[in-house]
């Protein structure tokens, strides 16, 4: 999302105010982690990264890790013969998800909601295979 706050201050070379944009997102992490929930986030990114894939690994340890999340990420070259949903998504203790869906511009299209068996599934495991072969954020190295 090229309008993002945090993305134009990273493009400015202001690093600190572009994490600073997400502390609400690290702190709602860090409720969570600390209540025992597991937050896992994969990444599947074309190598080399987009300027905004690049800020997103940017900012990953100050505000994803930081929060306690767990990040992977897998280049897509290596996710060939994964069956993936069409879409960004999140599943939620394997019951219920949300896709975010986006314009051709990267811009948020809006979220939906899903619960049927089957698109659960399906996104778990996608998910499931991707996060098998990702490589840690400690250890990814962007082309």
């Amino acid at each position: 999302m090229r309008d993002d706050p945090g993305f134009i201050a990273w493009q400015q070379g202001r690093f600190a105010d572009a994490a600073a944009e997400y502390q609400a997102w690290t702190k709602l992490m860090k409720q969570a982690t600390v209540r025992g929930v597991v937050v896992r986030r994969a990444r599947i990114v074309s190598e080399p990264l987009s300027d905004y894939c690049r800020f997103e690994y940017d900012v990953t340890r100050p505000v994803n890790v930081a929060g306690g999340e767990q990040v992977r990420w897998l280049p897509r070259r290596h996710a060939s013969d994964i069956a993936l949903p069409g879409n960004d998504f999140w599943v939620f203790d394997g019951m219920y998800g949300k896709f975010n869906h986006f314009t051709g511009e990267g811009a948020s299209a809006g979220p939906e909601d899903f619960d049927e068996a089957r698109v659960v599934k399906l996104c778990a495991d996608a998910f499931e295979a991707v996060w098998e072969r990702a490589i840690p954020h400690e250890e990814y190295k962007p082309a």
